[in-house]
C-alpha cells in the first residue's frame, strides 16, 4: 500500500446508508405462479418480436439518442408537441430524472404512502427530503393532507393514479381541485403506469389535465399493459421547460434501439392490446368478486393487481403462498397480487417456466385454495 493511502476505501455519500435498495418482485421457479411484479403475462404484441429481432442486428451501434421515431409516434397518438415528450428507462427512470431536475438538498418531494416504492428512494438519491403522507384507511390518497404538507421547500409532488400497490384511483373533480390548489411553482407528476386498466369513467386522463397547466407532468410506461417490462422504456408528457430538463437529466442512450422499435410496434398493434387488456381486466374483476365472496375486504382496484390488507400477517401470508407455489408481493401493510393468465392459456414462449399460471390453473383459485 502506498504512503498516504487509506485502507478504508473510497468515501461514499453518507446519505446512502439510509436509502433502502429497491426490492423487485420475487422471482418464481419452474413450478410457481409469479404474481409479484405486475407484469403482463402475455407474449409480445403482434409485430413486436419481429421489430426487436430486426433491431438486434445493430447492437454494435449506439441507438437513436433522441428516440425520434417513438417520440413522433407518441406526439401523434396523444396530440401533443414532440417537444413535450421525454423518454427514459421505464417510467421510474423518467421519475428519477424529474426529481433530479427539480429537487436537491434542502428541497422536499411529497407523495402518498404507501405508494410506489421507488418514490422515497429516488428522492433520497437526489439528496432531497421525502415527505410521505399516509393514505386513508381505505387506501386512497389523502389529498387534503398532501396539500397541508406543502412548504416553501416543496418542489415536486407524485400522484400515483391508480395507486400502486392498493389499486385505488382519484376521480376527476378531486384531482383537479388538488392540482389547482398546489402552488404554480411546484411540479405535480401524475403517474399513470396502469392507466390502460382503468374502467372507472370518473378517473381523468392526466394528459387532459396537463394541457393547460404548466406545472403538471404525466408519466406513462410500456412495462405494464404493453408487456415490455424487460426492455425498460417509459415517457413523460410535460410542457417544454420540464420536458427539456428531463432530457438534460436522462442517462444518454438510455432507451435502446430495440426498446424504441418494440415500443413503436406495440403502439401500432392497438387492437390486440385492447383485447389483452380487456381480458386482464375481466380476470381482475373475477378475482376481486371471488375474494369478496370469501369475506376479504378488497379495494376497487383499477390496475392489474389486487391488494389484501393483512398488516403484520403479510410476511407470513407471502411465505404460505410461496410454499403453495404462488409468489406474491408483501409490504408491511398488506400484500399485492398481480393478475395472471386464466386457465388453459399456453406458456409464453419468451419466458418458459416463469409463470405457472401460463401453463394452466387460475391465480385467483390458487390464492383461495392454497394461501387463504
Amino acid at each position: 500500500m502506498s504512503s498516504g493511502t487509506s485502507a478504508q476505501g473510497p468515501r461514499l455519500r453518507p446519505t446512502l446508508d439510509g436509502i433502502p435498495t429497491y426490492k423487485p418482485g420475487k422471482p418464481a421457479g419452474a413450478d410457481a405462479y409469479k404474481l409479484s411484479s405486475n407484469e403482463n403475462p402475455n407474449d409480445p404484441l403482434p409485430g413486436v418480436l419481429e421489430a426487436a429481432i430486426a433491431a438486434a442486428g445493430s447492437f454494435n451501434r449506439y441507438p437513436d439518442m433522441g428516440v425520434s421515431e417513438l417520440t413522433a409516434e407518441l406526439a401523434a397518438r396523444f396530440g401533443v408537441p414532440a417537444e413535450h415528450i421525454a423518454t427514459g428507462t421505464g417510467s421510474v427512470g423518467v421519475a428519477q430524472s424529474l426529481v433530479l431536475a427539480t429537487a436537491g438538498p434542502g428541497d422536499e418531494v411529497i407523495f402518498a404512502w404507501r405508494s410506489f416504492e421507488a418514490y422515497p428512494i429516488i428522492t433520497q438519491v437526489a439528496g432531497a427530503t421525502p415527505v410521505p403522507v399516509p393514505i386513508t384507511a381505505g387506501g386512497d390518497h389523502d389529498l387534503d393532507a398532501m396539500l397541508a404538507a406543502i412548504t416553501p421547500n416543496t418542489r415536486l409532488i407524485f400522484v400515483c393514479n391508480p395507486n400502486n400497490p392498493t389499486g385505488n384511483v382519484i376521480h376527476r373533480a378531486e384531482l383537479e381541485r388538488f392540482i389547482d390548489a398546489v402552488p404554480a411553482d411546484v411540479l405535480v407528476v401524475v403517474d399513470e403506469a396502469y392507466i390502460e386498466f382503468i374502467r372507472d369513467p370518473e378517473v381523468p386522463n392526466g394528459i387532459d389535465l396537463y394541457r393547460d397547466r404548466p406545472n403538471v407532468c404525466v408519466l406513462r410506461t410500456f412495462s405494464k399493459a404493453y408487456g415490455l417490462a424487460g426492455l425498460r422504456v417509459g415517457f413523460a408528457i410535460a410542457h417544454e421547460p420540464v420536458a427539456n430538463a428531463l432530457r438534460k437529466t436522462a442517462v444518454p442512450f438510455g432507451v435502446s434501439q430495440l426498446a424504441q422499435d418494440a415500443a413503436v410496434a406495440s403502439l401500432r398493434s392497438e387492437q390486440a392490446l385492447l383485447e389483452r387488456v380487456e381480458a386482464l381486466v375481466g380476470e381482475r374483476d373475477r378475482v376481486v368478486a371471488g375474494l369478496r365472496a370469501q369475506g376479504w375486504e378488497i379495494p376497487d382496484s383499477q390496475a392489474n393487481f389486487v391488494w389484501l390488507w393483512l398488516g403484520d400477517r403479510s410476511a407470513d401470508f407471502a411465505v404460505a403462498c410461496a410454499e403453495a407455489g404462488v409468489i406474491v408481493r408483501p409490504f408491511p401493510e398488506g400484500v399485492r397480487v398481480s393478475i395472471g393468465e386464466t386457465e388453459g392459456r399456453p406458456a409464453p414462449r419468451s419466458a418458459p417456466g416463469r409463470s405457472r399460471a401460463a401453463r394452466g390453473g387460475t391465480p385467483g383459485s390458487w390464492t383461495r385454495r392454497r394461501c387463504g
